[in-house]
């Protein structure tokens, strides 16, 4: 691309936000970040910063200015104040229409109950009655309760043993923003990321298994070690979301597979941590595809560079490290195939997304590279152990 190649914006200033914006540096794209404060990691690279809350539409008409398209770090944007934006000529991707079901979990399900694709038996919080609490019919506990909005890496949900704190989470929340969902018995959490362009074509990155530690994501395993016909059965639901709802964009789709099979549990409409390997291991990254979208250029097919790949996230230890934080990345460093990336946060607060390593894997089928995959865990855990507790 030449150095006249299209500005787009991105509402958030994050990491994912910062790998877009490392993603677009190397097509010469510019980017114009919105975000509330220039410490955040997608300041540093931003061609342009906004300095407004992501909600913030008024920062938000700033941040369109001169920008060929305009997409989104997180789900959590004021839809209805965006309209008159879109109204008025303003491209996001994805638009609005396609992105309002799926920033609220009860819209969510909703929506995979319209379209039969199977997900947990849920029914929203507010069915429960507060003067006699008690479970649907052909339920028990635990169950799982979920925010509607703003949830993620475990925050917005909790395990619920029994009708006392059924009862409990009742009294203190606002029962129309909960839903509850039947206890789910699985074998592997899996995820994909899938991208639609403005003409309809869908690209695919292999559907990887996932590992979670205290409900955030400790490692990603691409490929998944699953049968190909599981592959196929996640690629037609992501394929019938994405059609169904005309989304322009990247999306990424977790999934509970086990004893009854395949089943949705997450849906977020951006990228996603599950895709980060794919900035070493595939031709074109899930930023890639982003940006590509966003800026209207060609979206390339993002095929697998490497037999498979191993992403391992790094949450801050604090005072519990045996390490100083420069010992640890200096170790990380020097790991034969690892490809360390760093957010640039401060301060190494417990359980804080600091940064992720991804490990090429050189296995040829699926046995050998969970091996190798496991050895690599347990090499980069002994450098940097993974978090006791969660916070940002």
């Amino acid at each position: 691309m030449s150095s006249s190649a299209a500005m787009i914006g991105v509402v958030g200033g994050g990491q994912l936000a910062r790998m877009l914006v490392q993603a677009a540096k190397a097509r010469q794209v510019g980017v114009v970040v919105q975000t509330a404060s220039s410490d955040d990691p997608a300041a540093e690279g931003a061609c342009r910063l906004v300095h407004a809350d992501s909600r913030d539409v008024a920062g938000t008409r700033e941040l369109v200015q001169g920008c060929a398209g305009v997409t989104f770090e997180n789900e959590w944007v004021n839809i209805d104040a965006l309209i008159p934006l879109e109204q008025q000529g303003v491209r996001f991707r994805p638009a609005l229409a396609a992105l309002a079901p799926l920033v609220d979990k009860l819209s969510q399900r909703q929506l995979l109950a319209d379209l039969n694709i199977p997900c947990p038996a849920w029914i929203p919080l507010s069915r429960v009655s507060p003067a006699q609490p008690a479970l649907p019919t052909g339920w028990s506990f635990p169950v799982m309760a979920k925010a509607s909005r703003g949830g993620y890496d475990g925050k917005g949900t909790l395990v619920l043993n029994n009708v006392e704190e059924l009862a409990q989470l009742i009294r203190r929340v606002t029962t129309t923003e909960w839903l509850l969902e039947t206890w789910v018995n699985y074998d592997h959490e899996l995820a994909l990321v899938v991208s639609r362009d403005s003409k309809g074509r869908i690209h695919r990155f292999p559907l990887v298994e996932t590992h979670q530690s205290q409900q955030i994501c400790d490692w990603v395993l691409a490929p998944a070690p699953v049968s190909q016909s599981v592959e196929a059965l996640a690629y037609n639901v992501s394929a019938s979301l994405l059609t169904k709802l005309n989304y322009v964009g990247v999306l990424a789709l977790e999934f509970f597979y086990g004893p009854v099979g395949l089943q949705v549990n997450e849906i977020a409409p951006r990228t996603h941590n599950s895709g980060h390997f794919s900035i070493d291991a595939c031709s074109s990254s899930q930023f890639d595809q982003q940006l590509c979208i966003v800026a209207g250029l060609p979206v390339p097919s993002p095929l697998m560079v490497s037999q498979g790949a191993m992403m391992i996230n790094l949450l801050g230890l604090g005072d519990n490290a045996n390490l100083s934080l420069e010992k640890r990345l200096e170790a990380l460093h020097q790991l034969p195939n690892a490809h360390l990336h760093w957010y640039g946060k401060t301060p190494e607060t417990p359980g804080r997304k600091l940064g992720h390593v991804t490990v090429l894997l050189e296995g040829s089928d699926a046995a050998f590279r969970t091996e190798e995959a496991l050895r690599t865990l347990q090499t980069i855990r002994s450098i940097w152990p993974a978090a006791a507790e969660s916070s940002d």
